[in-house]
């Protein structure tokens, strides 16, 4: 019985201390997505860094080159011609090949910095995309008029899976990363290049071509300059990005590794808290799973308990991600229940991603292989 209430006990205390948030978050995302009518639209740069080959980047690119915005301007920047798909490039997109010279990092940092050299000069703010991602009209609208929040020095977006078609992994893959997003909101803690806007004058004032000089990603260099100086990463519920691609079973658990290899890496209170909060989730489910075929009704009580707090907050989850992501409401009436059925197995592959990236710091993206990440960047205390 010790083992059982060691278990079970946090496993209830922890899924019902999970829930608290959820009012206050439903709150700042509705928010944020009512339009704001009297917002500055100032003339903006949308840079998109080729990196590796992207699913659907010919209708990605259109659905860029269409923005519901009064100026700005569409750049596509790749190492070669060779890296750009046949027939995927709109009518406004300007093409920036070569990327940016002396700067030894990623070749997606190079491509960055290409863009933002090469942007025009009547620009006021500069915007990244994901050629991999879906925007929505009101996307780059979003991101600008979330930059004119007290204390806003960045605002971004994130990114949500909406396999089209799916299949068993892609689909699982959906619901593995649907707690990563839902970590945004009032308190946010995340960045995400491909869907991120910042004032231009901003972006040269905190020196960020310099940071990102030998930056794999430059999310946390440019995450931690901003701290740095006192404002804060906003997040834009309206910049939501869908990414529609599939999976397969290797490709996803690489992925999700790798993504639980850098977060100990970059956020390790944050990955030891969901270490933590797993093995009690799982602990507890298997102890609730073997009291109840033993024949215990509190047993049988506990884990409906434990399972149905799970499976609502897998709801609320989707919930408002149709509501950011308007334009995919037919996949999620079509699929939404996994975001709820499904949160038990996928509590289990959480664990198993987890104490997987908890022995090594190797990781390999794109080709090349990282024998041991950088250490984080400090902020201001």
């Amino acid at each position: 019985m010790f083992w059982f209430w060691f278990f079970v006990g946090p496993a209830l205390a922890l899924a019902i201390f999970s829930l608290r948030g959820e009012r206050k978050r439903v709150q700042f995302v509705a928010e944020r997505l009512e339009p704001n009518p009297q917002a500055a639209l100032p003339p903006a740069t949308v840079i998109v860094p080729m990196e590796g080959l992207k699913d659907r980047l010919g209708e990605n690119l259109a659905a860029l080159a269409s923005l519901d915005y009064p100026e700005y301007e569409l750049i596509l920047v790749a190492r070669r011609a060779s890296d750009i798909p046949g027939g995927a490039l709109p009518r406004r997109v300007n093409v920036v090949l070569g990327g940016a010279k002396g700067v030894t990092g990623s070749e997606k940092i190079q491509n960055m910095l290409a863009g933002v050299r090469s942007s025009t000069k009547r620009s006021e703010v500069i915007a990244f995309a994901d050629g991999a991602g879906r925007v929505s009209k009101a996307w780059l609208r979003a991101l600008v008029q979330a930059l004119s929040e007290p204390r806003a020095g960045a605002a971004t977006g994130f990114y949500w899976y909406l396999p089209d078609p799916p299949d068993f992994w892609s689909l699982v893959r959906s619901v593995w990363h649907a707690p990563i997003a839902a970590l945004l909101g009032t308190d946010n803690r995340v960045l995400w290049r491909g869907s991120l806007a910042i004032r231009k004058a901003f972006f040269f004032d905190l020196q960020v071509p310099q940071l990102w000089q030998n930056a794999e990603s430059g999310e946390d260099e440019l995450r931690c300059a901003v701290a740095n100086v006192g404002l804060q990463i906003v997040f834009a519920p309206a910049a939501m990005v869908a990414c529609p691609g599939r999976t397969s079973m290797r490709e996803f658990f690489g992925a999700a590794r790798r993504q639980m290899i850098i977060a100990r890496q970059h956020w390790p209170a944050l990955w030891r808290e969901a270490l933590a909060a797993h093995l009690f989730y799982c602990g507890g489910m298997a102890a609730a799973i073997v009291a109840s075929i033993r024949g215990s009704r509190g047993a049988e009580w506990a884990l409906v308990v434990q399972l149905g707090l799970g499976m609502l907050k897998g709801v609320n989850r989707a919930t408002l991600a149709k509501a950011e992501l308007p334009d995919h409401e037919q996949w999620f009436k079509r699929h939404a229940w996994v975001h709820s059925l499904w949160v038990p197995l996928v509590t289990w592959i959480w664990l198993c991603v987890l104490l997987s990236s908890a022995f090594t710091r190797k990781i390999s993206w794109l080709g090349r292989r990282y024998d041991d990440l950088p250490p984080a960047s400090k902020t201001a205390s």
